[in-house]
């Protein structure tokens, strides 16, 4: 299963959005969450998942379009505010009907125009996406 969080309307703080909506897998359940992740709780509890990917837009101190993958310890400074509930909470609850969880963030260029991502993130969704589907998470590179 994927989840795509982020809100569009900020630019690149989309690029979860941009994912959930274009991943194709067979097999594979992929869910625009927008910024209420929290509301498919239940999905993923009925789902019960092997894999759970989260992609999300992580303010890292990279250069734009760097993709990391993340611990829960990273959750509290990354993450772009633009959430109802603070995304260490709602990965502590979705860990308990996920045999995995993975969450990768790509750091943003910009926020400010909306429904448009800037190429070099744009660039890193697709890789991402492609990165997934040959199931070769272990690629992305985990933030120190």
């Amino acid at each position: 299963m994927l989840l795509g969080i982020g809100n569009e309307l900020n630019g690149d703080d989309g690029v979860g959005n941009y994912v959930a909506k274009r991943f194709r897998k067979k097999g594979w359940q992929a869910i625009d969450c927008s910024t209420v992740p929290e509301n498919y709780i239940g999905t993923v509890r009925k789902a019960l998942p092997e894999l759970l990917v989260i992609v999300d837009a992580a303010c890292m101190n990279l250069p734009s379009g760097s993709t990391r993958r993340l611990k829960k310890r990273h959750m509290g400074s990354a993450f772009m505010s633009t959430h109802a509930l603070p995304l260490k909470e709602f990965i502590s609850e979705i860990e308990k009907y996920a045999k995995e969880v993975v969450l990768i963030g790509i750091q943003p260029e910009q926020t400010e125009r909306p429904d448009e991502l800037s190429e070099k993130v744009k660039d890193a969704a697709d890789k991402v996406m492609e990165i997934i589907k040959r199931n070769k998470l272990h690629e992305i590179e985990e933030l120190e």
